[in-house]
């Protein structure tokens, strides 16, 4: 069915100019909503404990350190890993695709003569791990000669106490007992939910479900065992106008969290679905924007990703020393510039976070066995802290490791990754409302879209998944193809406004790649929505 801009409007969907608060403003479940607390409880449901099958190897893993600490390793670790990850897809009234996959395996760190090497196995029998630590061992022999050659220092350790423990990823429901056929359905009534408006013409839903199962073992004395559950609802409404050969797409903004399968249940994706398709139709028939510089306003699931590219990834210690650079670059932070350089306006307070309830990066323990914590990397605006390994804290002094090292599957060697980086709110227990009001010229952008930064993450360029025009603290009506610009001091130091507890979010990303061959990584970023300025443009074509 076809729609106009004229019979859209005379729908009364957006005739009213009083609207104070769009509906793709959506609230996640209770659960998730506050700021981080200090700690999480490092227990968790027996269930997924005891159906694993690594416990089962545990002195076969220190059998192989035992056998590199005699060839002359001054430490090792092994890690036996099983991954198990479920992905169904939906399009319009059909399912796409319905696939599992699973790996299983072991790998092993030695440190010889100051020196890394690693090798890592298929398999959970004793002559694999007998070959993979040869051939860690003669990796490391031959990086400890090459090392010698170069002048590079021996890495060095923080010291960590050794730890027994086992962590589960807090949950009620495992979404793995919910079958395939269970989470098609659902997701074919949402899609059908979004096509019953008319006006939409395509649907796209899906599920991918994660567990990642973890035994680390080490030669200072650690067993450490955990079991992280991860989700990712989506679900997608395309609306056509074919008469003027547009189309307009809007995603649901609920974001991938470690927990279980309540949080599909809470968020009642076909109910959610009408919703999301009525916003998509609003897209497809908003004005384009008029570009210039003025304030935006940026809700959670729009401002993690800001988070993630203009500070957290400028705040990993490897690529601010220009030790890592794939997937957009180092960093233009030094490590002179802590605890000097004004990163942000004197409101602004970023915390790491591998402990903060339904963080995709929240776990227990890091694969270094390093405990995990919180601690701030802006402090009223000012740049304060790094994320760190156990080699990195050598680096710049620091006396301990922050618990930033993780290797994603068996086969990948552990390195510092991004814990969940997490904007504070204000004191002041500003609504959404509270900042719409109070800007007379500006823009409200929700959800996810395009980005683009450079390769010291300085410069950049977001998109959204919807924008609304505010004049004199009220929003007027949708709009279209907005982007905004600027670069990444100017834009946190121009932050002048934020929301309070009650409006603080998760958003976070199943896949943040790093490293070469590359590794994904899961992280979350928290954030209540924020007022900025920022140079606006148009990124379609005339309005």
């Amino acid at each position: 069915m076809t729609t106009t801009r004229r019979g859209f409007l005379a729908s009364g969907t957006l005739a009213s100019a009083a609207l104070l608060v769009p509906r793709g403003v959506r609230a996640l479940p209770s659960a998730v909503r506050g700021p981080a607390p200090e700690a999480v409880g490092a227990g968790g449901p027996e269930a997924l404990r005891a159906a694993s099958p690594l416990p089962a190897h545990v002195e076969l893993a220190q059998r192989a350190i035992d056998r590199a600490k005699a060839a002359g390793a001054s430490y090792a670790d092994v890690r036996l890993v099983a991954w198990t990850r479920e992905q169904v897809e939906v399009r319009d009234r059909r399912v796409e695709r319905v696939s599992q996959g699973e790996s299983l395996g072991a790998s092993i760190r030695v440190l010889v003569d100051g020196a890394w090497g690693f090798a890592a196995a298929p398999q959970l029998t004793e002559a694999a791990l007998r070959t993979i630590t040869a051939r860690a061992l003669d990796g490391a022999k031959a990086s400890a000669a090459l090392r010698k050659r170069l002048g590079a220092p021996a890495v060095e350790l923080a010291k960590v106490e050794p730890v027994i423990a086992t962590w589960v990823t807090p949950y009620t429901l495992d979404p793995f007992t919910i079958g395939p056929a269970e989470k098609a359905a659902l997701l074919l009534e949402a899609t059908a939910a979004a096509l019953g408006v008319a006006g939409v013409t395509h649907a796209e839903a899906g599920i991918v479900s994660v567990r990642e199962d973890k035994l680390l073992v080490t030669s200072e004395g650690s067993r450490i065992h955990q079991v992280h559950l991860r989700i990712a609802p989506e679900l997608t409404a395309t609306a056509v106008d074919r008469r003027r050969g547009r189309f307009a797409s809007r995603d649901h903004e609920a974001a991938p969290l470690s927990i279980g399968w309540e949080y599909v249940t809470e968020l009642d994706l076909p109910k959610a679905a009408v919703g999301i398709a009525e916003e998509a139709l609003q897209k497809l028939h908003a004005p384009a924007v008029e570009p210039g510089r003025r304030h935006v306003i940026l809700a959670p699931s729009n401002l993690y990703l800001t988070i993630h590219e203009s500070i957290g990834h400028p705040t990993e210690l490897d690529r601010a020393m220009g030790l890592e650079a794939n997937f957009a670059g180092t960093s233009f932070l030094k490590v002179s510039d802590t605890n000097t350089l004004q990163y942000a306006n004197e409101r602004v307070d970023v915390f790491a976070d591998r402990t903060q309830p339904g963080g995709l990066a929240t776990t227990g323990f890091d694969d270094e066995g390093v405990p995990t914590s919180r601690w701030p990397l802006i402090a009223n605006g000012k740049f304060v802290g790094w994320q760190t390994t156990r080699e990195q804290a050598a680096w710049i002094g620091q006396g301990a490791s922050h618990g930033c090292s993780y290797g994603h599957g068996y086969d990948g060697v552990q390195f510092q990754r991004m814990p969940n980086v997490s904007l504070q709110p204000g004191p002041e227990g500003y609504t959404t409302e509270d900042l719409i009001n109070a800007t007379d010229d500006g823009i409200f952008i929700s959800g996810r879209g395009s980005w683009s930064i450079d390769q010291q993450r300085y410069n950049f360029q977001f998109g959204g998944q919807m924008f609304w025009r505010i004049k004199r603290g009220r929003i007027v009506s949708a709009l279209r193809d907005v982007a905004y610009q600027a670069d990444t001091l100017s834009f946190w130091r121009s932050c002048d406004m934020l929301g309070g507890e009650s409006t603080y979010r998760l958003g976070g990303s199943m896949g943040d790649g790093k490293g070469e061959p590359s590794q994904m990584n899961a992280v979350s970023h928290g954030c209540p929505p924020a007022r900025f300025k920022a140079n606006v443009v148009r990124t379609g074509g005339a309005a």
